[in-house]
C-alpha cells in the first residue's frame, strides 16, 4: 500500500478538528467492498485536500477511484445535485468523470463517511498554449454550459460576493489570522476591493447564471490522445459562464486576451456568450484570492492543511496577500480584455 502522511490522517487521533481520523486503510478498502468489488489491497492515495481521494486496486479488473467527502460540508441533497450534474454531462457524451451508479445509487455511506466510486481515467495536465487545443476545450466548455442552462441548482450555492468575498476577508480577521499589525490595512483594503467588484457587477448588469463546472483551472483537465477530459465537480455552483473560462487563461493581457479568444472560438461553437461577462474576470479572480485564504484558514485544524500549506499563516503570506489585492484592485480599473466578437 502505498499513503501520502499529508492526506491520511493517524487515525488514533481522536479529536473533532480532525473529520477523516477514523479513515483508516482497513476503513476505505471495506467501503469499497461494501460497493461489491474485490480489493487486492493496493491503494495510493490521491491529490486531494478538500476530500480524500484514494486509487484502490481491484481483483482482475482496473483500480477504481473512492472519493470520501469532507463530513458536514454539502448536504446530500447538494452532493446528489453534484452527481446528477455529471451524469447528464456524461449522457450527453461530453467527457466527464462521472460517479459509479451502485445498485441504484451513486452517494455511498459507510461508518458515517459519505463517499462515491468513479472509474479511473488517467492523463496529464494540459499545456493551454496551443490554439487548436484551447478552441477543443472550448467547444467542451460550451457543451458543458448548454447543458448547465437546461435546469438550476436547488440544493448547490451561488458564486457570490457576500460568501466569496465579505464573508472570507470578516473570517480571517475574526479568527486571528491576520497578524495585528497588518489587520487594519488588510480590512481597509479589503472593504474597498468588495466595493469594486460590486461596481463591476453593477456596471455590467443582470447576469444570466447557470450550472458551472465551478473550479476549471488547468489541473481539473486531463488530456490523453483523444483528447480532454474534465474532472472534479466538487465545486460546481450557479455563476456566470466567464468563471469557467477565465482561470485557463495565464501570462500578460494581450496572451490572455488571444487565449480567450481561443477559448471562444470552440465554445460560441455551441453555446452563446455574452462578451460583457469579460470585465468581471479580475473581479472574480479577487473573490476567488480571498476565497482561498479564507478556505486554508476554515481548514487549518485539518492536520493535511498545515503540512501541506506551511507557508499559510505567516506575516509573510498576509503581507504578500495585502500586494496582491492591491495589483487586483488596479487591475480592476483597468479596460476588459479585448477580444474581438465573434459569431
Amino acid at each position: 500500500m502505498l499513503f501520502d502522511s499529508a492526506l491520511m490522517e493517524n487515525h488514533e487521533t481522536n479529536t473533532a478538528a480532525t473529520p477523516y481520523y477514523k479513515l483508516a486503510p482497513e476503513t476505505v478498502i471495506a467501503a469499497v467492498e461494501q460497493c461489491g468489488y474485490l480489493c487486492d489491497g493496493r491503494m495510493l492515495a490521491l491529490n486531494s485536500y478538500e476530500n480524500r481521494v484514494y486509487q484502490v486496486g481491484i481483483e482482475d479488473a482496473s483500480p477504481i477511484v473512492v472519493k470520501f467527502y469532507r463530513p458536514q460540508r454539502w448536504t446530500d441533497a447538494a452532493i446528489l445535485e453534484e452527481h446528477e450534474f455529471a451524469q447528464e454531462l456524461d449522457q450527453a457524451e461530453i467527457p466527464i468523470v462521472a460517479p459509479l451508479v451502485i445498485n441504484g445509487l451513486t452517494l455511498q455511506q459507510y461508518q458515517g463517511f459519505r463517499y462515491a466510486l468513479y472509474p479511473r481515467r488517467g492523463g496529464r495536465h494540459p499545456d493551454l498554449e496551443k490554439e487548436n487545443d484551447l478552441e477543443w476545450v472550448g467547444r467542451f466548455l460550451g457543451r458543458i454550459h448548454m447543458v448547465g442552462a437546461k435546469k438550476k441548482f436547488r440544493h448547490r450555492p451561488r458564486l457570490d460576493v457576500e460568501s466569496f468575498g465579505t464573508q472570507s476577508y470578516q473570517f480571517v480577521l475574526e479568527h486571528g489570522f491576520v497578524p495585528k499589525e497588518l489587520q487594519n490595512v488588510y480590512r481597509g483594503l479589503a472593504e474597498d476591493v468588495i466595493k469594486q467588484i460590486e461596481a463591476s457587477l453593477q456596471h455590467v448588469g443582470p447576469l444570466r447564471e447557470i450550472r458551472l463546472h465551478g473550479d476549471c483551472h488547468r489541473g481539473n483537465i486531463l488530456w490523453t490522445d483523444t483528447g480532454p477530459h474534465f474532472v472534479d465537480l466538487d465545486d460546481s455552483r450557479t455563476g456566470p459562464a466567464i468563471q469557467d473560462l477565465w482561470m485557463l487563461l495565464a501570462g500578460d493581457r494581450p496572451t490572455m486576451a488571444q487565449q480567450l479568444g481561443w477559448l471562444l472560438q470552440g465554445y460560441q461553437q455551441f453555446a452563446k456568450f455574452n462578451y460583457e461577462e469579460i470585465a468581471l474576470i479580475e473581479a472574480l479572480r479577487t473573490l476567488r484570492l480571498m476565497h482561498y485564504s479564507a478556505w486554508l484558514a476554515r481548514r487549518w485544524d485539518d492536520p493535511a492543511f498545515p503540512m501541506a500549506f506551511p507557508w499559510f499563516n505567516s506575516s509573510r503570506y498576509w503581507e504578500e496577500q495585502i500586494l496582491t489585492l492591491r495589483e487586483q484592485s488596479a487591475a480592476m480599473d483597468e479596460l476588459p480584455l479585448a477580444v474581438e466578437w465573434m459569431f
